[in-house]
């Protein structure tokens, strides 16, 4: 039954997504030429507009690759690569394949989107050694499916945001947002059964793009857990396992200092902080874990220099007013009860634009939280409705899907055709759950 459709949406991913570089500076064009016919700004307060914005993101910018290149490193650990090797042992058929690297990207990307998503291409990586029959596109598909759950999980940009920052004249505890029915439900359905849809997808066996060996051997530039020869006091430093343990000690006394002070609250900087600090230990010696780092800071690098050209789009939209157009336009189809869905729609529309769950915040919080504040909807129900808009359209924005495919190898092309269908299956999901929990 999915074969014909699935045939469709990889040929059109195939022959229109252009790349993911190529793709943001498209929407600069389309962000500049809407916001020059739908707001009172001309084409050269447009340009003012993107030049200002260009630079707006960079203290989230590095927030953002921190969680991203601690989460790699962390994921890059011995005893998580032995894990992951060990889970990958479990499969003995290609749909048994699809269904656990999908399920464990997943979890991975509940608990940490930069962990998720290496954690999800090296689990794919593993699977494919064990089961070569797999279509290996389906695999890296269903390992950057699983992130969809991120911004409903203890990672999330959005939920995190609100329980720390009151800018905005509230603050939202996790409990009622990240934890709450109306978004742990669709998140748990989601990570239940996205494998079982995304092994539907493969191709029988004679159409299947099988992987090539050469492509799942790894870097020379990753750790080797093997304790190294050292000759000079310099050297030992570098492989000394107590000082990892030191500064590792440390780090977890004040993880549980701020935990307990902060009733167990996380912020978008302990995130970033505990994976550093888990990654140290698990490496056990500063040099490993540098190792670990340089390859991280490779395998990331894609994604920095988008970050700017986004900021530009955020710019554009925010000082013009093109975002709020965007945001008023849902809100004024909106009920009480329809509000959390069209708030959820709109912030889809603007992800594909602004790919950053705390930049996007930053131009819809101001309009969806008074909006629905007016219609008697819980902030907090508006804030997660947001958060998941925010995820639901990166299964097909190639941006964060740019660290998964270098590490796997892939082209955005090669997965974002069974990732389009996957936004379809997810979207009724997630909808539902905001209308009905």
């Amino acid at each position: 039954m999915f074969q014909p459709i699935t045939r469709w949406s990889v040929r059109l991913v195939q022959r229109y997504l252009p790349d993911p570089f190529l793709f943001a500076i498209l929407l600069t064009f389309v962000v500049f030429a809407a916001g020059w016919w739908f707001t009172p700004a001309g084409p050269l307060e447009m340009v003012r507009h993107w030049g200002e914005g260009f630079w707006g993101l960079l203290e989230f910018s590095m927030q953002m690759v921190l969680v991203l290149v601690t989460g790699y490193v962390l994921a890059q650990a011995p005893p998580v690569r032995r894990l992951l090797i060990r889970i990958a042992g479990m499969v003995r058929s290609p749909g048994q394949a699809v269904m656990l690297t999908t399920f464990v990207s997943a979890v991975a990307s509940w608990l940490s989107w930069g962990f998720g998503l290496v954690v999800g291409a090296l689990i794919a990586k593993e699977v494919a050694k064990k089961v070569t029959d797999v279509d290996y596109r389906v695999l890296v598909a269903g390992a950057y499916t699983g992130f969809i759950v991120w911004h409903a999980g203890i990672s999330g940009s959005v939920p995190l945001k609100i329980a720390t920052d009151d800018s905005f004249g509230i603050t939202v505890p996790t409990s009622e947002t990240i934890f709450a029915a109306f978004s742990l439900g669709p998140a748990l359905f989601l990570i239940l059964t996205l494998p079982l849809f995304i092994r539907f997808l493969q191709p029988r066996k004679e159409e299947r793009v099988m992987v090539d060996p050469g492509l799942l051997e790894d870097s020379p530039s990753f750790p080797s857990a093997a304790r190294e020869e050292v000759s000079t006091p310099a050297e030992k430093l570098e492989q000394s396992r107590w000082i990892s343990w030191i500064i590792g000690a440390m780090g977890l006394i004040y993880i549980g200092m701020f935990l307990s002070e902060n009733g167990g609250q996380l912020d978008l900087n302990i995130v970033i902080f505990i994976f550093l600090i888990l990654g140290l230990i698990l490496h056990q010696t500063p040099k490993r874990y540098l190792g670990a780092l340089f390859g991280a800071v490779r395998e990331t690098g894609g994604i920095v220099i988008q970050f700017p050209f986004y900021a530009g789009i955020m710019g554009m939209m925010s000082l013009s007013g093109l975002g709020k157009v965007i945001s008023q336009g849902f809100v004024s189809l909106s009920s009480e009860t329809t509000f959390p869905l069209f708030a959820f729609l709109s912030a889809g529309v603007l992800n594909i634009f602004v790919p950053s769950g705390g930049g996007q915040w930053a131009i819809q919080g101001p309009i969806m939280l008074p909006a629905g504040q007016a219609l008697g909807v819980n902030p907090a129900k508006t804030a997660m409705a947001v958060a998941w808009g925010d995820a639901w359209t990166n299964l097909v924005q190639p941006f964060w899907a740019l660290p998964l495919l270098a590490i796997a190898k892939l082209g955005a092309r090669d997965i974002m055709g069974f990732c389009l269908l996957a936004l379809f299956y997810s979207g009724v999901v997630i909808g539902l759950g905001l209308l009905f929990l």
